[in-house]
């Protein structure tokens, strides 16, 4: 895992101008990677390469870029390569040598025998960056689902990219400004795919590769897509669970043991959910040493599930790193850090929460972890899925109402035209914009009036995938395209791990586990209402009793609304960052309708619009952090 940046501005060939620029940009991203820096710089093609690493394969051999015939060709790499010990060795028995014995060196001499088409052989999370000297060509590619980073800005004098957006506002061209449009898609918390918080910046959608030609001295850019997640157009009737079920568990075994291959320890994060607990379960049984797993507890009930995670380590003969959370850790010094990290904002403070964890993985000297994400994606875990293929459940939503389900359906015209129906994980969000359009101001409300940001996130989904798709097809695939990339895989993800410079390895996301998973008839992903059931019984005799009868349960910290403490701390936040000139500056909201709105929020006794107000009070603080930390410049501070 790294951080990857850099620059093509074919007109200006300073040296010394280009390598001040470079190192401004490497400079932000030296928590992806505190071992080492590397750069190469082509001076009379105005381009320049630079990584940071953070070593964990080939500790002693992986410097980069890599380069091959003469500098001819260089690439950066941020991410793992799994299977890349085969893979060399395939290249050895073809005169194909590899630039040292870390998991990147294999990519660049894939690229030398296969072209392009290099990227389908590789296997895990990755981003990378590409120069072919002799064909004047840059490639920008990005892991199938998403789970490394990759940003770029394009403009008349070039471009530039990094594996975080505050690299690429280093660069002189690109100037630090919130997009308007984006700040109303962050308070719905619904990102359009491919884009960020700022104007100019965007980013490379997963599975996709950026393809920059140059052309004199101007530079030629397509973006093609290289895999998709692609659910079948029809499934095998009467189908045989028992077939799933060991398709399943073979393919797991295989993704966890991949994902545990490393020259230093890996860990695992625990939750007390079945995704996490089967990841444990399994490393329990692949690792000849124990295995340390880390788990965040939050001092509410409702909210904690660290008394299952507890039982799980115990059944594994785990050694559990408890992480106990509160008010002074969620708010205040980390908030603020939380948000610099992410370059957006978030609806709920478990990023704040994933940052500490992170943080104490490195403290506990582990570099590396295997996480449960994209399980729920895959198999039909979230509510929203079983409502759109079986309908409402009975309960209203618990704890879900307002974040995740909607208490009312919703329909959209773009989303009826394009699913045939509005996918309910939309819905929550539709309302908490319905909630967030008074509080605007006048230029932004005028700005509604031509633009429908609902709207907006469905014409950004392929209707090919889509067409013809089983509902329960069609909502995780959306899901996936949107909210997985854009919230899971980035502020609960990449962002907040490689913050305290620390890798996450999602195994479930492994393209053999994705690709049959998507083959599985919706009747077994979830049977007789039971989400995830062929997980469930693929890791029946790896989870406790608990857990495998156990419903989904919410992995979210809890709520301001829900405790005095935690509200005074939020309010605190309020009243230093959204001070009326700030609240002016920023320009996105009408200070008086928002003031009001945070004063008859504390009286909320609704508990699904209580929580629905906490997520919109989170966005438009972040929305000023954003302001504060990156147009202004303010600096950051320090966390005990």
């Amino acid at each position: 895992m790294c951080g990857i940046t850099g620059f093509w501005n074919p007109s200006r060939k300073n040296e010394r101008e280009m390598r001040f620029v470079l190192d401004g940009m490497l400079d932000v991203l030296d928590h992806r990677g505190p071992d080492e820096r590397g750069s190469r710089l082509y001076v009379d093609q105005g381009l320049a390469l630079g990584h940071t690493r953070l070593s964990i394969v080939g500790l002693d051999h992986g410097h980069q870029p890599i380069e091959a015939e003469g500098g001819d060709y260089a690439i950066t790499v941020n991410g793992e390569l799994y299977g890349y010990k085969r893979i060399r060795t395939e290249l050895a028995c073809e005169s194909l040598e590899c630039s040292g014995k870390s998991d990147s060196a294999v990519a660049l001499p894939l690229y030398l025998k296969h072209g392009l088409s290099f990227v389908e052989r590789l296997r895990g999370e990755f981003a990378i960056v590409l120069y072919d000297h002799r064909e004047q060509r840059l490639v920008l590619v990005r892991d199938r689902f998403g789970i490394k980073p990759l940003y770029y800005a394009m403009n008349d004098g070039g471009i530039a990219w990094g594996s975080e957006v505050k690299s690429i506002l280093k660069h002189p061209d690109v100037p630090p400004k919130l997009c308007p449009k984006a700040a109303i898609h962050q308070m719905m918390q619904v990102m359009v795919p491919g884009s960020t918080a700022f104007e100019g910046v965007n980013a490379l959608l997963p599975g996709h590769m950026l393809i920059v030609q140059r052309d004199s001295d101007r530079l030629i850019a397509k973006q093609t897509r290289w895999w998709d997640l692609e659910f079948p157009t029809s499934h095998e009737s009467n189908p045989n669970p028992d077939e799933y079920v060991a398709g399943v568990k073979e393919r797991l075994i295989d993704a966890v043991a991949t994902r545990l291959e490393a020259d230093v320890p890996v860990g695992c994060y625990l939750s007390g959910g079945i995704d996490s607990c089967s990841i444990l379960g399994l490393a329990t049984t692949l690792q000849q040493s124990p295995v340390k797993a880390f788990t965040i507890a939050f001092d509410s009930d409702a909210y904690d599930e660290s008394n299952i995670a507890k039982l799980m380590a115990e059944r594994t003969g785990a050694e559990q790193e408890l992480l106990r959370l509160t008010e002074k850790e969620l708010y205040g010094p980390a908030f603020e850090r939380a948000t610099w990290h992410a370059e957006r904002t978030f609806y709920n403070t478990l990023a704040v929460a994933k940052w500490h964890m992170s943080r104490r993985v490195r403290a506990c000297n582990y570099k590396a972890v295997v996480t449960g994400e994209g399980s729920d994606e895959l198999f039909g875990g979230y509510p929203f899925f079983k409502q759109d293929w079986l309908g409402r459940d009975d309960d209203g939503g618990g704890i879900f109402a307002g974040a995740i389900l909607a208490e009312e359906d919703l329909q959209h015209p773009d989303w009826m035209d394009l699913c045939g129906f509005t996918p309910s994980w939309i819905q929550p969000w539709m309302l908490t914009l319905k909630r967030v359009r008074p509080l605007l101001s006048q230029e932004l409300q005028d700005l509604l009036v031509e633009y429908d940001p609902v709207g907006e996130v469905a014409r950004a989904i392929d209707a090919d995938q889509v067409r013809g798709r089983h509902r329960l097809d069609i909502s995780q695939y959306t899901w996936s395209k949107t909210m997985l990339e854009g919230q899971i895989l980035t502020w609960g993800g990449d962002r907040m791990d490689m913050a305290n410079s620390m890798e996450a390895r999602p195994a479930f996301l492994d393209h053999h586990v994705a690709e049959y998973a998507v083959q599985i008839p919706p009747e077994i992903r979830i049977r007789d209402g039971v989400e995830k059931w062929v997980l469930r019984e693929a890791m029946v005799n790896v989870l406790p009793r608990e857990l495998y009868e156990r419903k989904k349960f919410a992995f979210m910290a809890p709520p301001a609304h829900t405790d005095p403490v935690k509200r005074q701390a939020i309010q605190e936040m309020i009243s230093h960052w959204m001070t009326p000139e700030r609240v002016s500056k920023l320009g996105v909201f009408d200070g008086d309708k928002l003031n009001q709105f945070i004063d008859d929020a504390w009286n909320e006794t609704d508990g699904t619009i209580a929580r629905r107000n906490d997520i919109v009070m989170n966005h438009a603080l972040q929305l000023h952090l954003l302001h504060g930390q990156y147009v202004e410049g303010l600096p950051l501070p320090v966390v005990d």
